[in-house]
Order: C-alpha cells, then structure tokens, then sequence
C-alpha cells in the first residue's frame, strides 16, 4: 500500500463536494473512487476502478438479495392491501402525527434484530397513516434511521452486537472482562451516540427541539401545498408504490375497502421468527415471500402474474440503492487502498492522551464512517490498533470501545451514502439527499453531545 500522506484526502473531498454540488450520489461515490483509483493505479484506472467495482458485487451477493428482496416483500405488502388493513387499525389509536411518529419510535426500538429488518417493519407499518396526518416523509424517514443502527448497537441480541462483541474479543487484555457478550453489555453504557440519538428522537417528534433547517422547509411545504414530498421524490411514488394513486386507480377511498390485515401480519411475522431462529434476515425473507405467495395466491388476494409483477418491481425499485451502496463499498476499496484510515489515525495519535482519548476515538472514528459510508469495515479496521493502544495508554478500553461503536454508529446514521441511509429513504420514498440532508443537523447534535459525554467519562473512568 503506497503513502501518500495529506493527498489521502483528496477523493473524500472530491465526493463530498461533488455530491453537495450536484445532489447525485453514485456519480459522487465513482468519481470519488476512481480518483483514488487513479492515485495508486496511475493509468489503468479504469481497469482498477471495474476490478473494485466487481470486487464488491461478488462480495456482497448477500447485501444484493437482502435489498431485491426487501423491495418485492414491501410492494407485496402494498400490493395485497395488507400494509392498508394494518395502516387502518394503527390509525386507531395513532390519530394524530405526533402519536403516530411516537409509535414508530417505540416500533423501531422493539424490532431490534437487524438495522435492515428495522426499517423495512417500521416504513411498512407507518408511511401511509403518516400520509394521513401530512407528515413530511422526511420526518418519517428520520424517526425510522434514527431507530435502526443507534437502536441495533443498544441491544446485545443484534446483528451489530454479534459482529463487534466477536471484533473486541479477540484484541489482546480484552478477557479480562469476560466473553465476547460479556465485554459488550459492560460497554453497552458507553455507546453513548446511540443512547443519545434515540432520546432526540422523541424530543424531536414533541417539539422539544425544534425543527431545524431542512426539515422545517419541510414541514412549510406541507403547509403550503399539501405534499408529504417533493417534487423531486415523485419518481419513488409511481404507480403502486404509493397507496393514494393504488385506490385511486382502483375507484377506491381511503375507508371504503379494508385491506386484510392478516396480510400484513403473518409475512412480517415470519421474517421476524425466521431471520431471528436463523440469524440471517435474507433467510426470513425468503421464508416469508413462500408464506405470502400462498397466502395471496389461495385466497385470490393477487393472481399469479400480478404477484410475480409486484416482486419484480419491488426487486428493481431497489436498484439504486443497490448501486450506491456497491459504489461506497468501492470508495473504501480505493481508500483503502491509499491508506486513508492509517493517515487520519496517525495524524491524530500525537494528541492523545488517557482522559482525551475516547472523544478523540470518536471523532476520528465517526470522520471515518462517514466519509467511506463503511459503518462495520472501519470498526473493525480501527479496533485492533485503538484497543491496544489505550491499554498502553491508560485508557479505559470499555469506553474506547463504546466510542469505537458509536463512531461507526454515527457514520451509518448520518453518512450520506450508507446503506441505512440509502434503504429508509428508499422506504419512505423520498430522495436520498433530502433524507440525509433533512436528518443531518439531529445526528450532528446527537453527537455533540456524545462528544460531551466521551470527554466526561475520559476524565470520571
């Protein structure tokens, strides 16, 4: 791997700019990445940015299906009317926005197994009856991502839990505090960005803190015009992904055809039974995808071609999102490959010391996740050298840990390009960039005062 020193923040800068300049987030990640392709592969760019771009689909033929999948269970769920007959009976007791946002609050902290599983059960169970109350879609994209990895870390039972219990076990001095679980649930209350990310989140939803740049342009334009989105997010509501044009189309009113209920709840039942026996949500999916064709198919909910009709425009629905993920995950191939992460870790080192060092974590962690939209690989990259050296350093490592976790936490929350950012704007069919640019101001606070809290606890533990 060559050194290049400062010049290793010239692709993260070329993205950022890019995508803030022209609201296109793909071409931000391929331009991003091809210029670090270019820096270590002179050039046959071209060459090295289709061999990193092929490295990361084979790869992640997992994430691929999870999302195709994803995207024909939820036009199922709308097609057969099962999300209207649960939307129908929610609104029963959400009869207002802010009973309804809080309901998906709570909604997002029980289904806790998986950030993916996460925002697909809480978008499914409120976009329509946020519709109903002309909530911004941007609101209920914020309340479903803030609900889904800061809600995920919290949890021991979870895919995040499992994946960074198994990265800290095995560094060095970390047994003395037990097993691999046993290290995270005694790390669980210094995870403080996800504890503080989930406390906004309500204080958010009653006003508390009010609503900020974006999304307060948001809500004028509800108030102006009546849209729960944008004209720019017309495109994510076409056809029959959205439940108004759905009965419009079929001469229907909003009360005058209940959806069947059960068809709802027995796929999203088995998704959840499935991917939790199984620890594999694309398992669940699957599963729940048989349950639903002969739930559909035998009571004539949909004919066999209109099943087959919504899964695959489900499964395409979700090919951008596809392909932003993919073009992230080939950023941190050529970022990587530049030694991005070594450079910033190494330019802060100089300037840690014991009571310092988990804010300081934390902010280079959280930098890192979220300019490579990589909210695991950066964790795991940076646990084995932050580790030992607070062990040398003095450190508490539980809460250099802690930071670690709420660094990446912090870059899938908020990271622009992550695949939590990607999937529940996707979900609450608006743009990308007006999800993440609508949630970003609550996620920097959230971490100011994180931030706070690493810089107390340094000095208290």
């Amino acid at each position: 791997m060559d050194s290049f020193g400062i010049l290793t923040l010239i692709p993260p800068i070329v993205i950022i700019v890019f995508a803030l300049v022209t609201k296109r987030t793909f071409e931000a990640l391929l331009i991003g990445a091809m210029v670090g392709f270019f820096m270590t592969d002179k050039w046959n760019v071209l060459g090295a940015t289709v061999d990193g771009f092929s490295q990361v689909v084979s790869e992640q033929a997992w994430m691929i299906l999870v999302f195709g999948l994803l995207g024909g269970f939820t036009f199922l769920l709308q097609r057969s009317k099962g999300a209207l007959g649960f939307g129908k009976l929610l609104r029963k007791f959400a009869n207002s926005e802010k009973k309804t946002l809080l309901i998906g609050w709570v909604l997002g902290i029980i289904v806790f197994m998986d950030d993916y599983l996460n925002i697909l059960t809480v978008s499914a169970s409120l976009r329509e009856t946020c519709d109903k109350h002309k909530t911004p879609r941007e609101m209920l994209a914020y309340v479903i991502d803030s609900t889904g990895a800061p809600v995920c870390v919290l949890i021991p039972l979870s895919t995040w839990a499992v994946f960074y219990a198994g990265t800290v076990a095995a560094e060095k001095g970390m047994d003395a505090y037990g097993s691999a679980m046993d290290i995270y649930v005694q790390s669980l209350p210094f995870i403080l960005y996800g504890w503080v990310a989930i406390i906004v989140v309500p204080l958010v939803i009653l006003g508390v803190i009010p609503k900020m740049f974006g999304m307060k342009k948001a809500y004028q334009r509800v108030a102006e015009t009546g849209r729960v989105y944008s004209e720019k997010s017309d495109k994510y509501n076409q056809g029959v992904t959205e439940f108004d044009k759905l009965m419009e189309s079929e001469g229907m009113d909003g009360d005058a055809k209940s959806g069947n209920i059960w068809f709802f709840l027995v796929p999203l039942a088995v998704v959840l039974g499935v991917s939790i026996y199984t620890g594999d949500v694309l398992i669940g999916l699957a599963f729940a995808l048989v349950a639903m064709a002969a739930m559909y198919l035998i009571s004539r909910a949909l004919s066999f071609g209109e099943f087959c009709e919504a899964f695959a425009s489900g499964f395409a629905s979700m090919v951008p999102m596809m392909f932003i993920t993919i073009g992230a995950l080939t950023v941190q191939v050529s970022m990587d490959g530049i030694g991005l992460p070594d450079y910033v870790i190494n330019a802060v080192l100089p300037y840690m010391n014991a009571d310092l060092f988990p804010a300081i974590t934390f902010v280079v962690v959280a930098a890192l996740s979220f300019i490579t939209g990589s909210n695991w690989g950066i964790p795991a990259l940076t646990i084995p050298i932050l580790i030992p050296l607070a062990f040398a350093g003095g450190a508490n490592p539980l809460i250099v840990f802690g930071a670690i976790v709420s660094g990446g936490t912090f870059g899938s929350h908020i990271c622009f390009y992550s695949d939590a950012t990607v999937l529940t704007s996707q979900a609450s069919g608006i743009d990308n960039l007006e999800h993440a640019f609508t949630q970003f101001p609550y996620g920097v606070l959230s971490a100011l005062i994180a931030l706070v809290g690493f810089v107390i606890c340094g000095f208290a533990f």
